[in-house]
């Protein structure tokens, strides 16, 4: 792992280490873009503060791993599973966040923003460097409520994803005490393309996933090396977003939901969410906005405006429940 870590050293069943950032870090809101509801079978909380993630690694490291991390004493302690454990420990600086550096955003004009980014010093923004890991679940969210992704997720990662490694998937005897505090069904690891690819149309159907949201996910299966490239471009930017939407049926919202979480760009709005502009407007001017006053809002602040965003969301402030709910659809009649 790269500064500041200690080295790492193997202990059966996994690997162990302790990072220690650089300042204050919030474990779990950092890393809560990752969990896909709280029946997400690639990621869990327990009741010390830790996150269990399964994840793959690719490169010169390719191999399956699970990563517990838990809050220590302002570090955290890291413990890897799997044939790709190495690799996944050197991943954990930039998923926590190492890198991200929220020092030229000026929050002093707006009382919630500056008041929010005094109370969440630890916030930061995650970089998975899994780019079909976070695109395939934002396709599965596009146009439904997250009751209904979520469960679709959960369906499909569970029918068709492998047993994760380490205790909480491969049944392993665990030499720690965590628990996982959603249930007890076994962390599973995100499909591989060819994973994805082998769903057949039925089971879709099953999880409630409509077909123009089935053919996205299989086309960005299809390109995922592609797709998986753009990570050297950095975090975000024209080009990723560009190259991302090459994938038939990714638009702005599923391109920004991809790039907070695989790429860590600071700038990516997901505009068109049926809710954000809304909350944002609500926040910051006191009543809703569209989607073009929420450009117009943001706009002092490109450059760092998923920082803006996740400021707001962090803060605490709720709108007026007011106006329609979305309708849970059912796409399985389609």
């Amino acid at each position: 792992m790269s500064s500041p870590t200690a080295s790492p050293q193997v202990h059966a069943p996994g690997l162990e280490t302790v990072y220690r950032p650089r300042g204050r870090l919030d474990l779990r809101a950092t890393l809560a873009p990752h969990r896909r509801g709280p029946g997400d079978p690639c990621t869990r909380l327990d009741e010390n503060g830790g996150v269990w993630i399964a994840l793959r690694t690719a490169g010169e490291s390719p191999g399956v791993a699970t990563l517990l991390l838990t809050p220590v004493s302002g570090e955290v302690r890291v413990r890897a599973w799997g044939s790709g454990a190495s690799a996944a420990v050197s991943m954990v600086p930039e998923l926590l966040g190492e890198g991200d550096d929220w020092s030229d955003l000026d929050t002093s004009g707006h009382p919630l923003l500056a008041d929010s980014a005094r109370r969440n010093p630890g916030l930061r923004l995650t970089r998975s460097g899994r780019v079909l890991d976070a695109l395939a679940p934002a396709v599965i969210e596009q146009r439904v409520t997250s009751v209904e992704a979520f469960r679709a997720w959960r369906i499909l990662v569970t029918a068709y994803g492998e047993l994760a490694p380490g205790p909480l998937g491969s049944g392993a005897v665990s030499h720690g005490r965590a628990r996982p505090a959603f249930g007890h069904a076994p962390l599973r690891l995100p499909l591989t393309p060819e994973q994805w690819r082998r769903i057949p149309s039925w089971e879709w159907h099953r999880a409630g996933v409509d077909p123009g949201r089935s053919r996205t996910v299989l086309q960005a299966a299809t390109v995922a090396s592609g797709l998986e490239r753009t990570l050297a471009l950095g975090r975000g930017g024209d080009e990723v977003w560009r190259r991302l939407r090459t994938v038939n049926g990714v638009g702005v919202w599923t391109a920004a939901e991809t790039a907070q979480r695989a790429h860590g760009d600071p700038d990516a709005v997901s505009f068109g969410d049926y809710h954000l502009a809304a909350t944002i407007g609500w926040a910051l001017v006191g009543e809703p906005i569209d989607d073009d006053a929420l450009a117009e809002l943001l706009e002092p602040w490109r450059g760092q405006r998923q920082r803006v965003v996740r400021l707001v969301l962090a803060s605490g402030f709720r709108p007026p429940r007011r106006g329609p709910r979305m309708t849970i659809q059912d796409h399985r009649g389609y």
